[in-house]
């Protein structure tokens, strides 16, 4: 118990640190959004697998492209995952987005996957369509990983399907 309000210190302490060395993104950029997704974790391998909900915070703070990002899903077998992350967005045209993101947090397994650890780190791809509007259609695959801090590390994978709506949309310009 308390190395999970440990975790918590430290998520809480780099998302202010974040916001001390961040700038806010240019208007001509993407707004903040909140994002949520609806997928499988376990499905890559010969792993238990359980449906997952996420829950995202997206940022529109910036720094050298980098925005910070934080969340968190839920299993059907009880797993919950907090993570605080940074990703990136790679425009393809108006419409097509790659976000390579990374982020770290609390893995608690519940009922489901023992991943080895407490701490957990995740890295993944998201693919998404751009609406007019700004709000993102897209799936991402991650996996998460103890990076060998545990005794036992077997990762698992995730997929996504996720959409992204812009703060503004909900509470105008």
């Amino acid at each position: 118990m308390i190395r999970r309000f440990l975790i918590a210190g430290l998520v809480a302490g780099l998302v202010a640190a974040t916001g001390l060395i961040a700038t806010p993104a240019r208007a001509a950029g993407d707004p903040p959004f909140i994002t949520v997704g609806l997928g499988g974790i376990g499905v890559l391998a010969d792993r238990e697998k359980a449906g997952v909900v996420h829950f995202e915070y997206r940022s529109d703070w910036e720094f050298w492209k980098v925005r910070p990002f934080i969340g968190a899903f839920a299993s059907t077998d009880a797993t919950l995952y907090g993570y605080f992350g940074f990703k990136v967005d790679l425009f393809l045209g108006r419409r097509i987005v790659i976000t390579p993101n990374v982020a770290v947090g609390a893995y608690e397994d519940g009922d489901g996957q023992d991943l080895g650890h407490v701490i957990e780190f995740r890295s993944g791809m998201e693919l998404a369509w751009r609406f007019d509007d700004r709000s993102r259609l897209g799936i991402a695959v991650h996996h998460l990983s103890n990076a060998s801090i545990g005794s036992d590390n077997p990762g698992t994978e995730e997929v996504v399907l996720f959409y992204s709506l812009p703060l503004n949309s909900l509470f105008g310009d």
